[in-house]
């Protein structure tokens, strides 16, 4: 497994869903950062579900074991620890041999030969994500001291679409930050929590779109040609379970497009700008001042309570599977702050490739 990532900010994560305690160890912390610790716990409490999601409720409980002492880093390797409380594992153990389809299970038993933590799928689960909202929510904090923002709303949930960001002011950005779920208009917020608890009520479940923007980013960050900022976001993003799509700037759309429609063109007002943000705040790998725009996709939960077609991987033979665990008939709300928290990771780094480690306490 590949579980440590990062050049100057060098992380690793370990444990599984079903485990006693999962960690996360942050290498590259300058001496001396203050964390606030209210808000980490803030970011979490935004991962975990609400009344539109699973019935497990954790309540990521952590502790700091190693690189922190009186408030601050010390330097050394900073270390998390996270507990793992509400752990049922009873519909594992009956279907370990009957792999659920659109699962991990799977894939992982053969590349793992039979030896995979198969319980709430192991190290592939979405609980790990604690760990990486945990990081993000210190890196956060580092690019809020520089005035760097990242906001991500919910951009649509199946066919229920919200405003996109390229058709408002940055001063409106704002104004998705309110309430559960992330939207700009509250008629698109009923509609949504219609959708999902449709979807809850028939045993199924829904996906979406993820918009976010960043703020902020100084021009030139980037290390084309294999560390582009849209290589290192889309890898970082792809880390996350459920993600299935990303794009930058008008995305797709811009392949029915001529070229002659999509110019941002730029101008001088105080400093340089451009009219219309159609390439997403990034040219040829590089942030070119202009506001991020990222499109993430997460598909629908692949465990619902409808029979699932699946077989036996004892004697191969064909087999229903009906799943009765605690499942989220949609995760995209949930998905929001590990978005957030996976794109401030990989900024921090990229700003530490070009300004080093003396760069996270400046302002």
């Amino acid at each position: 497994m590949a579980s440590i990532f990062g050049k100057n900010l060098i992380v690793s994560i370990f444990g599984e869903s079903h485990n006693k305690i999962m960690g996360l160890t942050i290498n590259g912390m300058k001496a001396g950062i203050q964390l606030d610790l209210d808000f980490i716990n803030k970011n979490l409490a935004k991962r975990r579900p609400n009344e539109l999601g699973t019935k497990r409720k954790e309540k990521d409980a952590y502790e700091i074991i190693s690189g922190y002492f009186n408030g601050y880093t010390t330097g050394a390797p900073l270390t998390f620890l996270v507990y793992n409380e509400d752990v049922d594992s009873s519909e594992y153990e009956k279907n370990k041999l009957t792999p659920r389809s659109n699962h991990v299970d799977y894939p992982a038993h053969i590349k793992y030969q039979g030896f995979e933590d198969y319980r709430g799928s192991g190290h592939f689960s979405g609980r790990i994500t604690v760990l990486i909202v945990i990081l993000g929510a210190i890196c956060e904090q580092i690019l809020n001291n520089k005035n760097i923002e990242i906001i991500s709303h919910i951009k649509s949930i199946h066919k229920v679409s919200d405003i996109s960001m390229n058709e408002l002011h940055v001063s409106q950005y704002q104004n998705f930050v309110k309430g559960d779920l992330l939207v700009y208009s509250e008629n698109t917020k009923e509609e949504m929590i219609k959708v999902i608890n449709e979807a809850r009520d028939n045993q199924d479940s829904v996906g979406g779109i993820v918009e976010t923007a960043i703020l902020g980013v100084d021009v030139g960050i980037g290390e084309p040609f294999f560390n582009s900022i849209e290589s290192i976001f889309s890898h970082l993003l792809f880390s996350i379970p459920a993600v299935k799509a990303v794009s930058f700037g008008d995305g797709f759309n811009l392949t029915k497009k001529y070229g002659s429609e999509i110019q941002d063109s730029l101008y001088f007002d105080d400093k340089v700008k451009a009219k219309n943000n159609y390439m997403g705040g990034i040219n040829g790998g590089l942030s070119n001042g202009m506001p991020i725009l990222i499109n993430t996709g997460v598909k629908p939960p692949a465990s619902i309570g409808k029979p699932i077609k699946t077989i036996n991987l004892e004697n191969l033979d064909e087999k229903i599977l009906n799943l009765k665990g605690r499942h989220d008939p949609c995760i995209v709300p949930r998905v929001l702050p590990i978005i957030n928290s996976i794109l401030a990771f990989g900024l921090v780094d990229l700003y530490m490739e070009i300004y080093g480690q003396d760069w996270m306490d400046k302002k």
